[in-house]
């Protein structure tokens, strides 16, 4: 089902620094930067080499992302896999009775399609699905 890791997403609590940071220090070069409201998170992809880091910072103090981070710092926040087709791996996880957070797939970052594994099913790694823009 799972084609490659997509990137690892990083929670931030603000983003500029934590673009400058992985820019200066990794030579990481900045791919996209997005408000994603639905997910109440504003996002930045960028490239290290053939792979991608998403550092997702809240757009608010009462969004799940800002409790997370409130309980666990900035930290490593999820694991994304690309798949070909997201409503196809999404009828599959739901046959095998996967808990899922998102039901029906979501605008991500760069035009992309996405949604969410709750963690319950991933031995404790929140796990996002992704299908790239076409």
């Amino acid at each position: 089902m799972f084609e490659r890791i997509n990137h690892v997403g990083i929670a931030v609590s603000e983003l500029d620094p934590a673009i400058a940071q992985y820019r200066a220090r990794f030579g990481c070069e900045l791919v996209e930067r997005e408000l994603l409201e639905d997910g109440a998170v504003e996002a930045a992809l960028l490239r290290t080499g053939e792979s991608c880091v998403e550092l997702v910072a809240p757009l608010g103090a009462d969004t799940s992302l800002a409790r997370f981070i409130a309980e666990r710092g900035p930290s490593l926040h999820h694991v994304a896999y690309e798949v070909d087709d997201i409503d196809a791996a999404l009828a599959s996880l739901r046959e095998q009775e996967v808990t899922m957070i998102d039901d029906v797939p979501r605008p991500g970052i760069h035009g992309s399609r996405i949604a969410f594994v709750h963690p319950s099913s991933c031995m404790g790694v929140l796990t996002e699905i992704v299908e790239l823009a076409r």
